[in-house]
């Protein structure tokens, strides 16, 4: 019975904008286009122009994490993965162009709380570094995708790192 009166209404309403319509010249129509495209435009300016590195650098991340073959992740399992990369990224420890990377061995403690989703000011037990090791691992473990043994074996150092700082 909903359907049938929601049906009523909405057509109600759509043959009420289809006569308002009809009776508007053809001029103030292009006109009114017109001005909504302008303002629509400024409005995507504005917001490139505030936040197009981030809008604009996330899909191209994930788009990029597809191309690995990761299988079975959700959005957010991408995000945090997407916060990874972008965390080791800028350390200069990760390029999905391989020949540019510096080699370095050592993760310093603040990148490797962060590698692993960890806060560092809170009392991490083992457990919980365990944790959020395995959550990581599951999702980027050379098993999984042959692509990501060079994530793999950075989260492995990041978590030896956490685990004798809580030590």
């Amino acid at each position: 019975m909903n359907i049938i009166i929601y049906t009523v209404v909405i057509l109600s309403i759509f043959y009420l904008l289809l006569r308002f319509i009809s009776n508007i010249s053809s001029k103030k129509i292009s006109k009114g286009l017109r001005f909504l495209i302008i303002i629509g435009l400024i409005v995507f300016a504005v917001i490139f122009a505030v936040g197009g590195r981030f809008i604009l650098t996330l899909p191209l991340s994930l788009a990029s994490l597809a191309l690995l073959k990761l299988k079975g992740l959700s959005i957010f399992q991408l995000i945090s993965l997407f916060r990874l990369i972008q965390t080791l990224r800028r350390s200069g420890r990760f390029s999905f162009n391989q020949s540019n990377l510096r080699n370095s061995s050592t993760i310093s403690v603040d990148e490797a709380y962060k590698i692993l989703n960890l806060d560092i000011n809170k009392k991490n037990t083992k457990d919980d570094v365990n944790k959020a090791y395995v959550k990581i691992q599951k999702k980027i473990h050379p098993d999984v995708s042959p692509e990501t043994a060079r994530l793999s074996s950075i989260v492995n150092e990041a978590k030896d790192i956490v685990l004798r700082d809580i030590s």
